[in-house]
């Protein structure tokens, strides 16, 4: 079986600034820059033939390379205890394109479509325990994150293994945009 997900990786340099949030919250375990990524959809656990189907399907996403800003902060699930601390996305109609193209084509492969809204994050930590005023707090001093724009120009077909430590992540595919390569804000 295969757990998988399909991401958009992050530049080294806004992983970095990413780290530079990761601190000062009691019952946090922080993502390592390494995992961190922003999910188109995820897909779960899959047999070997799915697991091909979807390998294969993906490559027929056509999208535009385009620009992408992450900004501000917030918490899941909303209106209860926090358990995950994420760093938002800018609008960005084009990155709306892409999930929805990938969901699209998953949807042509036998995948049930993806029930949730699409809430483009990036996330932080997982929480247990933490304090919901010291999450207030640090939501409060991150509010105004933002980073520059960096460009997309793939997104990759990842699995993931569950192990006592967290997920341990790995790439099966990258797929290209297409485009003139002028980036779409």
């Amino acid at each position: 079986m295969f757990r998988l997900f399909v991401a958009i990786s992050l530049p080294e340099l806004v992983t970095d600034q990413l780290m530079s949030l990761c601190g000062g919250l009691p019952g946090a375990r922080w993502i390592e820059p390494k995992n961190m990524h922003l999910s188109l959809r995820f897909i779960g656990e899959v047999d070997g033939g799915v697991f091909e189907d979807v390998r294969g399907s993906l490559a027929e996403v056509s999208a535009p390379v385009f620009s992408l800003s992450l900004k501000g902060t917030g918490f899941f699930p909303p209106k209860q205890q926090p358990k995950t601390l994420w760093v938002g996305i800018d609008k960005n109609e084009a990155l709306k394109i892409l999930r929805n193209r990938v969901e699209s084509t998953l949807a042509k492969t036998g995948l049930p479509r993806d029930a949730r809204k699409f809430a483009p994050h990036v996330a932080l930590a997982r929480l247990s325990d933490s304090p919901v005023q010291r999450v207030a707090n640090w939501l409060s001093a991150n509010a105004l994150f933002r980073t520059d724009a960096f460009p997309v120009s793939s997104f990759y077909l990842y699995s993931s293994t569950l192990t006592n430590h967290g997920a341990d992540y790995q790439i099966e595919q990258e797929y290209f945009l297409n485009g003139s390569g002028k980036p779409i804000v």
